[in-house]
């Protein structure tokens, strides 16, 4: 598998690299990430005694999501994150995919040229397939 991506830190950039993603149970939701969705598992470290961070990171992506235990400022309710979009080149073709790892997606919906397909973990944070047909693949 390749690596991601990093880019470089330049100058007035402001880059978004990780997102809070709040869970009931840390193992069960890294098991959905990693085994349904094809996250790669970037970090599992217990650095104290009662904290706890998993980060996975998307296939391809600069940006990657962390679930913690123990950590005060970075605690919200499991399941209220939503809407995060993934961007795909092959919109079917990636909810074939997660349907056939065991994920429950929506069919894709077309609006107004911009194709989506929704899903939830177990927790029910809320994720978006996103196509836009008018943006370079690489296909």
């Amino acid at each position: 598998m390749a690596e991601n991506p990093t880019p470089p830190v330049t100058p007035g950039t402001m880059m978004l690299e990780l997102v809070m993603l709040p869970v009931s149970d840390i193992d069960r939701s890294k098991e959905f990430y990693r085994d349904k969705v094809g996250f790669t598992v970037d970090v599992d470290v217990t650095p104290a005694e009662g904290v706890r961070i998993v980060q996975l990171t998307p296939p391809g992506s600069y940006c990657s999501v962390t679930m913690s235990t123990g950590l005060a400022d970075a605690q919200m309710p499991p399941g209220s994150l939503r809407g995060l979009h993934l961007v795909v080149a092959d919109i079917e073709g990636a909810r074939a995919d997660l349907v056939a790892r065991g994920v429950d997606v929506a069919p894709v919906q077309d609006m107004g040229g911009v194709f989506y397909a929704w899903f939830a973990d177990p927790d029910g944070n809320t994720w978006t397939l996103q196509h836009m047909p008018w943006r370079p693949t690489g296909l």
